[in-house]
């Protein structure tokens, strides 16, 4: 009996002896590389060939029905305006749409809670590829029943954004190579390799106008909107990590 005890103890003295030994196989080598890590950034400046309008029908009334069909009347004359100016129907889309109760207690601190009216609120937004139009376009909306603009933006298409995130990605491995050029000259080493690169999200900005935001101009005014494109910057950055020798 002892026997056979000492020979099962030995089996297992073996078994872990060789799972151990597969484990510690399995166990990768440390990277004895020599590494410089570096990071980069990279900025392409240009115009905007989009624009982004956000206008809205608000429309207020104390019977909810009356305040959401004049409602639907006043976006349906915008809408078709909008379409008559040339603007593609892929391009103009529903944002938002709301039916709101405004109580006593909205405009007094000790009000109750009876109904004053309903506001009924159909947001629009539209988007334009010629941006050279966008106040002309803010003019006909407003003309023609919007009366707010929620937001405004200048903007790059798809396209545009591939095209400058590739050149901005590209400045920016210009710029992290140099600094890796500069420091391993400066210990005497060279780069020999690349080792690892990341690349970090881009950035494309909206530029906004705000002058026009909440307001109502003046239907039949002679002075048209005045909405300048301007320029924007698109950015990348780049972390690599370069073999020194």
């Amino acid at each position: 009996m002892r026997g056979k005890t000492a020979l099962l103890g030995i089996a297992l003295m073996v078994l872990c002896a060789a799972v151990i030994g597969n484990v510690t196989a399995q166990l990768p080598e440390e990277s004895k590389d020599k590494l410089i890590y570096v990071f980069g950034t990279g900025k392409v400046t240009t115009t905007p060939d989009q624009a982004v309008i956000v206008f809205a029908v608000e429309t207020e009334h104390a019977d909810v029905k009356t305040a959401q069909q004049e409602n639907a009347r006043k976006m349906d004359t915008v809408i078709n305006a909008l379409k008559n100016a040339g603007i593609p129907a892929r391009d103009i889309r529903t944002a938002a749409y709301s039916i709101y109760p405004v109580t006593e207690s909205d405009s007094r601190p000790f009000g109750d809670s009876k109904v004053r009216f309903y506001r009924v609120t159909n947001t629009l937004e539209v988007t334009l590829n010629d941006v050279n139009r966008a106040g002309e376009i803010v003019d006909i909306a407003v003309a023609n029943g919007a009366n707010r603009v929620d937001r405004f933006a200048f903007t790059l298409s798809d396209a545009r954004q591939q095209e400058f995130r590739s050149q901005a990605l590209t400045a920016a491995v210009a710029q992290a190579r140099g600094d890796a050029d500069a420091v391993a000259a400066a210990l005497g080493k060279r780069i020999v390799d690349v080792k690892e690169v990341n690349v970090g999200n881009n950035y494309i900005p909206m530029a906004y106008d705000s002058r026009y935001m909440g307001m109502e101009k003046a239907v039949g005014s002679a002075v048209p909107t005045p909405l300048e494109a301007g320029e924007i910057d698109v950015t990348a950055s780049v972390s690599i990590s370069y073999v020194i020798v």
